[in-house]
C-alpha cells in the first residue's frame, strides 16, 4: 500500500511540473445555449465528466469554461424539458461551441459511469441500468437512502424498522450487491440483516443502479449489481453556493436538516456538509406505535482539492453515526401491548408495559445499536494526452456496538470494529481507430476485531486483488463492449476460546471452550462480460449481454456462531461453503417517441453454490432453539433466478405536461433439483406493479416554476413461492399502497428562493408486512393472533430546500 501512495505522490508532482512548464497545454471554451427557436436557455448545465466540473448558462444563455486541457473531452449539455446533448469536442481546435437543445419530455441520452471504463451514454451500454436524479430524490418521502430508491423497477429492500434498509437487486442482496460512495465500495459489515448502509441521503445528488453481475469492474460481491451514489458535481469556477434543507414527517415525528457549503475559486474546490436526523417510534393501524423503532442519525463530510486543466485531486473526509433501536416485538400476553426491559429495585431485570412517553421519545431505548462509520477517500484523475489515469485510495473504519443489558445500559455486548483500505488504479488508453481500452487493478484489505464481550463472528483479516481489461468499439449503429477479470482473495479467521465465565482465554485453560475454529481460505475466480447494443431505428433500440459473476463466502456464512440480537436468531456458519459463480443473460428492448417511452428487460441467472440461511428443526420437529431464539444455519445449492422489468411512460403530444408512468418487476428464484418445501430460494421479493399519474407545469405563475402533482399506486402481489421447510419463511399476502406528491420552486426576480415538496405514502393507512421485513418474524401477539410487527402506516412529509448563490458572477 505504501508503494501506491508513493506512485500517486510522484504522479501529482510530475503533473504539477508539467503544468508549470506547459502553459500552452490548456485552453478555454465558451459559447451559447439556445432552443430550436433561437431563444436563450437560462440555467442550462454544461458538465465535463472527466473533469468533474462544469458551468451554468447566464441570463443570456452564455457559458464559459476556463482552464481546460487541449484534448478531446466529453461534454454534456442539459436543461429541464430538453434532450441532453453528449458530444466529444476536440479542444485543440475548438474554443467556441454553441449548442441547440431540442425539447423532450423524457431523457434518453443519460450519461453514466457505473460499470464502464469511462463516461458512456446509457443507450450504448449493454447492461441494464436505472438512474435516480436529485430531483426525484428530493420530491419523495424516505427515511434513509435505500428507502429512497426501493421503488425503482427491480429494486427492493430488506428492512428492520424504518431506520435500517439493505438494497436488493433482482432478488439478490447482502454481499451480492456492491454499494459505491465517494468513489470506493462501502464496507460496513454488510453481511448482517440489520446492518444498513452508512450514507447520508442528503449528500447524494444522483444514483446509478446497474442490474446484473458487475464482477468485471468491482470483483467479488458484485454478483447482483452495483448501486453508485454520487455527490453533487464541483461548481463552476468563481461560484460559491450555500444550501439548506429541512424535513418533517408525521408518522414517526422525523425531523431532519442539512447544510451544505460548496465553492470553486481558481483551482481550489471545496464542499462541506452537516446533516442531522431523528425520529421516535413509527406507527401503524395494527400495532399502534412500535416500541423502540426510533433512531437518530448524524453525518458530516468535507471535500477539498484541486481541479485544473490537468485533471483533479480531491480528498473527502466523512463521519456517519446511526443509533437505531432494536425492535424485538415482545408483548404482554394478557393485553398484547409492547413490553420493555426494566431494572427492578432488587437489582434484577424485569419487564414492564411500554408507555406513550417511550413511544414518543427521541432518546435511544433498550436494546439499541451504535454505529459509527469514518471514511477518507483520495480521488485523482490525471489527463495524459487523450488518455487518463485514475487513482483512488480509501480508508474506512466501521464501529458497530450493540447494547442490550438494562442493568448495565452503557456496556456493549457485541462490538465489531472493521478497518478497510480500498485501492483502485485505472488507466483509460487513448481512443485509436474507434477502439477504446482500459486496464485496472483494484481490491481491498480488511482487519475485523471483536472488542466486546459477546461474539458472533471471529476476528479476521482479508485481502483481495483483481485485474481486468475492458474494451469497446462502435460499428455505426452497433456498439460492442466486453472484458475479462481475474480475482484472488485470502481470508484468515482467528480461533477463539472462552472460559466458564464467557471470557476470552487460551486453549491451555482447563475450562476452555472453543467458540470459533481458526481457518485460512483462498479463493480465485474469473469473471467477464460481453454485450452489444443496436439502434434498430430512430425509435427502437435493443441490447444483449452475457456476464459471469464471482463471489467468495463472507465471514458470517463461514464462521458465525452466536445470537444476532437484531435478527432475533442464533446464526451458525458453514466452513465448507464454496464460492458462488453465476452466468447471466440480459436482454433489453427500448422504444421512444414523442408520445410513448417504453423499456422491457428480461434476464436469466444460473448460480452455482448459492448460499442461503435456513431455520433448523429439533428432533421433536419444532424450531431448534439456541439461547432462547431460533437457530439458523448457512447452506448452499445450485439456483436459477429469472424475471425482468417492464416500464412505460405515456406522455401524449401535445399534452407533454401529462405523464402516465407504469412499471412491473418480477423475480422467480428456485433451487434446482429440490422438493416443494425447499424448491424456492428464501426471501425472494414479491412481484411489484407501480403506477403514477403526474402533471408537470414548468411555469404556473410568475413566482411558481417547475411545479408538479402526482398520484401513485404501488401494488405488491402475493408471495407464496417461499422456502417453507423448517418454517424458514411464511407466505405474504398482497397489498396496495396509495401515494401522492406535490411541489414547486418558488421564484422571485427570476431567482429560485426555495423549493417546497409535500408528499404522502400509504395514504389509505393499510396495515401490511413487506415480504422482506425482518420484523415479520417477531413474536406473536397472543391477543390478536397476528405474528410479527407491521410496516409503517400513513406518513406525510414536508420538505423545504433553500439555495443561496454567494457568487459575484455566474459563468
Amino acid at each position: 500500500m505504501k508503494k501506491l501512495y508513493i506512485i500517486l505522490f510522484a504522479l501529482l508532482a510530475s503533473i504539477n511540473t508539467r503544468a508549470d512548464n506547459a502553459s500552452s497545454s490548456h485552453t478555454a471554451l465558451k459559447g451559447k445555449i439556445t432552443d430550436q427557436k433561437g431563444e436563450s436557455v437560462i440555467g442550462a448545465t454544461i458538465y465535463l465528466p472527466e473533469m468533474k466540473t462544469g458551468a451554468v448558462t447566464d441570463q443570456d444563455g452564455n457559458y464559459t469554461l476556463d482552464n481546460l486541457p487541449s484534448r478531446t473531452l466529453l461534454i454534456q449539455v442539459n436543461a429541464m424539458g430538453f434532450k441532453m446533448i453528449a458530444e466529444n469536442v476536440d479542444l485543440r481546435n475548438i474554443v467556441k461551441k454553441d449548442f441547440v437543445l431540442t425539447e423532450s419530455v423524457v431523457e434518453v441520452n443519460e450519461v453514466v459511469v457505473t460499470g464502464q471504463s469511462g463516461a458512456t451514454q446509457m443507450v450504448k451500454m449493454p447492461t441494464p441500468m436505472s438512474i435516480v436524479t436529485q430531483k426525484e430524490l428530493q420530491q419523495q418521502t424516505s427515511t434513509n437512502i435505500i428507502d429512497a430508491i426501493a421503488s425503482q423497477p427491480g429494486i427492493s429492500q430488506i428492512t428492520t424498522g424504518s431506520g435500517i434498509s439493505k438494497p436488493v437487486i433482482r432478488g439478490l442482496g447482502y454481499n451480492r450487491v456492491v454499494v459505491v460512495n465517494d468513489g470506493v465500495r462501502q464496507e460496513g459489515q454488510q453481511w448482517g440483516d440489520e446492518h444498513g448502509i452508512e450514507i447520508d441521503e442528503n449528500e447524494v445528488n444522483r444514483v446509478e443502479i446497474l442490474k446484473g453481475p458487475a464482477s468485471l469492474m468491482y470483483g467479488s460481491d458484485a454478483m447482483a449489481g452495483v448501486i453508485s451514489f454520487f455527490s453533487a458535481p464541483i461548481l463552476s469556477q468563481g461560484n460559491m453556493q450555500l444550501n439548506a434543507l429541512a424535513n418533517y414527517q408525521t408518522n414517526n415525528g422525523l425531523m431532519a436538516y442539512s447544510f451544505n457549503f460548496a465553492g470553486h475559486k481558481k483551482a481550489f474546490v471545496w464542499d462541506f456538509r452537516y446533516s442531522n436526523k431523528q425520529a421516535h417510534a413509527y406507527q401503524n393501524k395494527y400495532d399502534g406505535y412500535v416500541y423502540n423503532s426510533g433512531f437518530s442519525e448524524h453525518a458530516a463530510s468535507g471535500l477539498v482539492g484541486i481541479s485544473d486543466w490537468w485533471g483533479y485531486s480531491h480528498l473527502t473526509l466523512s463521519t456517519y453515526q446511526l443509533t437505531p433501536g432494536i425492535v424485538e416485538g415482545n408483548r404482554d400476553s394478557a393485553t398484547g401491548q409492547f413490553i420493555k426491559p426494566i431494572a427492578l429495585a432488587d437489582g434484577t431485570e424485569g419487564e414492564g408495559i411500554a408507555s406513550n412517553a417511550d413511544f414518543l421519545s427521541y432518546n435511544h431505548l433498550m436494546p439499541y445499536q451504535q454505529v459509527q462509520h469514518y471514511k477518507a477517500v483520495w480521488n485523482n484523475n490525471f489527463l495524459i494526452g487523450d488518455g487518463s489515469l485514475k487513482a483512488t485510495i480509501g480508508y474506512q473504519q466501521n464501529r458497530r456496538q450493540e447494547f442490550a443489558n438494562i442493568l448495565t445500559p452503557d456496556n456493549y455486548g457485541l462490538y465489531f470494529q472493521l478497518h478497510t483500505v480500498n485501492y483502485d488504479i485505472h488507466y483509460l488508453l487513448p481512443e485509436k481507430n474507434g477502439y477504446e481500452f482500459s486496464v485496472s487493478v483494484n481490491g481491498m484489505y480488511q482487519n475485523s476485531m471483536n472488542k466486546g464481550s459477546e461474539y458472533l463472528v471471529p476476528e479476521y483479516r482479508l485481502f483481495d486483488a483483481g485485474g481486468f481489461l475492458i474494451g469497446k468499439k462502435s460499428f455505426g449503429k452497433l456498439n460492442v463492449s466486453g472484458g475479462l477479470r481475474y480475482d484472488t482473495r485470502s481470508q484468515t479467521g482467528d480461533a477463539l476460546y472462552l472460559n466458564s465465565n464467557g471470557e476470552k482465554t487460551t486453549a491451555a485453560e482447563p475450562t476452555a471452550n472453543q467458540r470459533f475454529n481458526g481457518f485460512r481460505n483462498n479463493y480465485k475466480g474469473f469473471s467477464g462480460s460481453l454485450g452489444a447494443t443496436y439502434e434498430l431505428s430512430e425509435n427502437w433500440n435493443t441490447k444483449l449481454n452475457v456476464s459471469r459473476g464471482f463471489r467468495a463466502p463472507n465471514i458470517s456464512e463461514l464462521s458465525s456462531n452466536g445470537v444476532h440480537e437484531g435478527t432475533i436468531r442464533y446464526e451458525i456458519g458453514n466452513p465448507g461453503l464454496k464460492p458462488e459463480t453465476s452466468l447471466q443473460l440480459d436482454y433489453e428492448l427500448g422504444y421512444n417517441t414523442e408520445h410513448v417511452s417504453a423499456k422491457l428487460n428480461l434476464f436469466v441467472n444460473d448460480i452455482n453454490n448459492y448460499i442461503f440461511s435456513r431455520k433448523l428443526s429439533s428432533k421433536l420437529k419444532g424450531d431448534s432453539i439456541a439461547e432462547n431464539v431460533p437457530a439458523y444455519k448457512f447452506s448452499s445449492g445450485n439456483a436459477q433466478i429469472a424475471g425482468g422489468e417492464f416500464y412505460i411512460d405515456i406522455h401524449p403530444h401535445p399534452l407533454d405536461w401529462l405523464h402516465f408512468e407504469n412499471s412491473f418487476s418480477y423475480v422467480h428464484s428456485q433451487l434446482k433439483n429440490q422438493s416443494d418445501s425447499t424448491k424456492y430460494l428464501p426471501f425472494t421479493p414479491a412481484a411489484k406493479w407501480k403506477s403514477d399519474i403526474r402533471v408537470n407545469i414548468d411555469k404556473a405563475s410568475k413566482n411558481l416554476k417547475n411545479c408538479f402533482l402526482s398520484f401513485g399506486l404501488e401494488h405488491y402481489f402475493k408471495q407464496d413461492e417461499i422456502y417453507s421447510a423448517y418454517n424458514t419463511e411464511t407466505m405474504t399476502p398482497a397489498y396496495s399502497l396509495l401515494n401522492a406528491n406535490i411541489g414547486s420552486d418558488i421564484v422571485l426576480n427570476k431567482k429560485t428562493i426555495c423549493s417546497l415538496y409535500i408528499s404522502g405514502t400509504n395514504l389509505a393507512d393499510i396495515a401490511y408486512q413487506s415480504h422482506l421485513s425482518r420484523l415479520k418474524y417477531a413474536a406473536t401477539n397472543n391477543v390478536t393472533g397476528r405474528t410479527g410487527v407491521y410496516n409503517m402506516g400513513r406518513n406525510i412529509s414536508i420538505k423545504l430546500i433553500v439555495p443561496v448563490n454567494l457568487s459575484k458572477r455566474n459563468n
